[in-house]
């Protein structure tokens, strides 16, 4: 094999390398629903809104209410919602853009940062996951809340 012809396969090898690594990634030139069936299982509308020390620099109190949306391609007897590893008991009730999620922090958490973590499955059996931070106000918090 001569230079010339080695130098055209690297070439060759060079150009159309991304263009394939590429699609594992991107499911293809077509895209479309197959290439990522999990990804049209999302969660949105998160309240109450997420800390951030920022933007959203508030606290909740214990026992506060929080939901948000589960897209329509998530199956609705699928979505747990924890906290740590505790499990938080929710209502899942139709929306027109999918589901709405709803339940209560735990009454026994105070004074700390906790995250609300959301599963579910869709399509094909895949799972998705998400969730969002919050600060609980202490125990004295409550009680000056309480006395107002």
């Amino acid at each position: 094999m001569g230079i010339h012809k080695l130098s055209w396969i690297i070439l060759a090898v060079a150009g159309f390398g991304p263009i394939g690594h590429g699609w594992a990634y991107e499911g293809g030139p077509a895209g479309g629903a197959f290439s990522n069936p999990c990804g049209k299982v999302r969660f949105s509308e998160f309240a109450p809104l997420q800390y951030s020390q920022d933007k959203n620099n508030t606290e909740v109190t214990p026992e506060s209410a929080f939901s948000f949306i589960a897209s329509k391609e998530t199956f609705p007897d699928s979505i747990r919602v924890t906290i740590g590893e505790d499990p938080v008991p929710i209502a899942v009730t139709p929306h027109y853009a999918g589901y709405h999620v709803t339940g209560n922090l735990p009454g026994n958490v105070k004074g700390t940062f906790v995250r609300i973590n959301i599963a579910a499955q869709g399509p094909y059996q895949c799972e998705r996951g998400d969730g969002w931070l919050l600060k609980v106000a202490g125990t004295e918090a409550v009680e000056s809340a309480r006395a107002e």
